[in-house]
């Protein structure tokens, strides 16, 4: 079994990576709703919305610090009453997907959001994924809704399914 190294990922360190990562989804499936592939902007974008939000990136190396995939979370809405509540996504590395490593950064985001006080984590999903459903389901995550034909991609409309996981925090939540 190949060693795997738990990091934060960083900008610097892990960028092209996860553009790697993002833009082979981008391409070749519905996971993201994008059409065109990430640049190395998007990318700079991307980690500064999540360091200016506290917003954890988590990923997974092997033993060469190659990263494998990553999970993170991001404001689920911009407004303030929705700020115990996160959008979530996870990525795998087409060769290492089928070997439980979407798990593991799964079950390692949900630990992240219930030690920063996140209540709801959301999935949206295209209908179609069923394994990220069933990995969804697997972990306590319910289905929330579906929203038919919101998306358009490859000559087709797609549906979101939405997926919740309640937490049991924050201990004591407050307005504003």
């Amino acid at each position: 079994m190949t060693q795997r190294l738990w990091v934060r990922c960083t900008h610097d360190r892990h960028a092209p990576a996860i553009l790697a990562i993002l833009n082979d989804a981008i391409v070749n499936s519905t996971a993201l709703y994008d059409y065109q592939p990430r640049n190395a902007d998007n990318m700079r974008s991307w980690f500064d919305a999540k360091l200016r939000g506290g917003y954890p990136v988590i990923g997974v190396e092997d033993s060469a610090g190659e990263l494998l995939g990553f999970a993170s979370y991001g404001a689920f809405r911009a407004y303030p009453a929705y700020k115990y509540t996160m959008e979530h996504s996870v990525y795998v590395r087409t060769d290492q997907r089928g070997k439980g490593l979407g798990l593991q950064l799964m079950q390692a985001i949900i630990e992240e959001a219930r030690l920063n006080d996140v209540h709801a984590l959301v999935g949206a999903i295209d209908a179609a994924n069923a394994g990220s459903i069933a990995l969804h389901e697997r972990l306590g995550f319910k289905s929330v809704g579906l929203m038919p034909q919101v998306g358009f991609k490859f000559g087709r409309w797609l549906d979101l399914a939405l997926y919740q996981l309640l937490l049991p925090t924050p201990a004591k939540p407050v307005d504003g």
